[in-house]
């Protein structure tokens, strides 16, 4: 495979790093005193504010998973629910409500998803002269383990390895190859897939 865009490496060496600063603790590869552990599931922030992206809610803590989209974040916590905050121009951080048993958060540029316990994906926002359909589930959707938002598409990897993508496909970002099979984990940018 031929690689094009040289911010492939930077953006994975920004992902290896978060995972290494969520993961360290976990592994005991930090040491943390029982003050920080008692604060174990919070998030700290900062950088741009321009759309309340920083400003956190209230009730963010035991917090499992995090995604951070173009101006909004999504928060996973232990019971299941999600927070959102930051812009809602595309209704991204509207919640359906109910939303419950959820074990995994996506968040694009103006949509979010939410990978149930059940292996189904619900979908939200990506409304306005944004929507390319990124919000739009296929029907019959199921035994997924993954998700990933991009710019105006959508990404699920299924419990068999193969993908499905759906959304805005001006530079062919939801043609899955011919043949693609055993894939373990996706990513999504603006107009491609890893």
């Amino acid at each position: 495979m031929i690689i094009q865009n040289d911010q492939r490496p930077a953006r994975l060496r920004a992902l290896l790093l978060t995972l290494a600063l969520l993961l360290a603790p976990l592994l005991g590869l930090v040491s943390i005193t029982p003050a920080q552990a008692a604060s174990a599931g919070t998030l700290a922030a900062w950088g741009d504010n321009t759309a309340g992206q920083l400003t956190m809610p209230t009730g963010l803590d035991n917090v499992t998973a995090v995604s951070a989209g173009y101006t909004h974040n999504l928060a996973l916590k232990s019971d299941g629910t999600i927070l959102a905050w930051g812009d809602n121009t595309y209704g991204q951080t509207a919640i359906p409500v109910g939303l419950s048993n959820v074990k995994a958060v996506a968040a694009g540029f103006g949509h979010s998803l939410a990978l149930k316990g059940d292996g189904t994906v619900v979908a939200w926002g990506g409304s306005g002269i944004i929507n390319r359909g990124q919000a739009t589930v296929p029907t019959g959707l199921q035994d997924v383990v993954a998700i990933s938002a991009g710019l105006a598409h959508s990404l699920a990897l299924k419990h068999d390895g193969t993908l499905v993508g759906w959304g805005d496909n001006n530079s062919g970002q939801t043609t899955i190859p011919a043949g693609l099979a055993n894939v373990v984990a996706i990513a999504s940018t603006a107009s491609e897939q890893i």
